[in-house]
């Protein structure tokens, strides 16, 4: 019997993607409203917190590339994943890891949006230096592995909980080995936003110095 493949695979658990997906963006929708629902004194705090912060690029002040950058963000994509994983295992863990996706999205709308929305275009550019990239990969990942643990889940309730039949080990392995690759993946991604991330930020901040 031949293994399926990603096509076939995609293709037996396309619901569960356009679910997921829908849920993400859904929480980006949210998170670009939720700016417009900031008052001016939290919207003008956010500005100062945004001038300083773009200063202390410019200036130097803030050591923003290298391996302490490299670790910390790598060790906030691997706990997600490590995260996502126990609550596949879990099964009863499948609605905060629904949640978790929502919260994605709405931290990505709300960072964009206000952005975009206090910026303008320079907002824009440095959204697509410093967020985009990074999310263009570790968020469709998020999307895999989430998938995949609700399948897993999914296939212990219909085969374990309810008829204790069949094989646990080829589905466990096969959502083990997906969060394993999206570690990997994401290893590759720290390594952009520890050591080129910075730089492009670097060179965009000084267009922000009229703020």
């Amino acid at each position: 019997m031949k293994s399926p493949t990603w096509k076939s695979y995609l293709k037996e658990h396309l619901s569960l993607y356009i679910f997921v997906g829908v849920l993400f963006v859904m929480g980006i929708v949210f998170g670009t409203v939720t700016v417009n629902a900031l008052s001016l004194e939290q919207k003008q705090e956010m500005m100062n917190y945004l001038s300083s912060f773009f200063n202390s690029i410019n200036d130097g002040s803030l050591n923003l590339e290298g391996q302490n950058v490299f670790i910390s963000v790598l060790t906030m994509h691997l706990k997600w994943i490590v995260l996502i994983w126990v609550l596949g295992l879990s099964i009863v863990g499948i609605p905060l890891l629904l949640i978790l996706d929502f919260l994605k999205g709405v931290m990505i709308g709300f960072t964009v949006g206000y952005l975009a929305g206090q910026l303008s275009w320079k907002g824009i550019l440095f959204a697509l230096v410093s967020v985009a990239p990074q999310n263009m990969i570790v968020v469709p990942m998020l999307i895999v592995c989430s998938v995949s643990a609700i399948s897993f889940a999914i296939y212990m309730v219909k085969n374990r909980l309810l008829t204790s039949r069949g094989n646990v080990m080829q589905p466990l392995m096969k959502f083990t080995s997906i969060a394993v690759t999206s570690c990997l993946i994401v290893t590759l991604v720290s390594l952009y936003e520890g050591f080129v991330s910075p730089y492009l930020m670097r060179w965009v901040t000084p267009m922000l110095n009229t703020l």
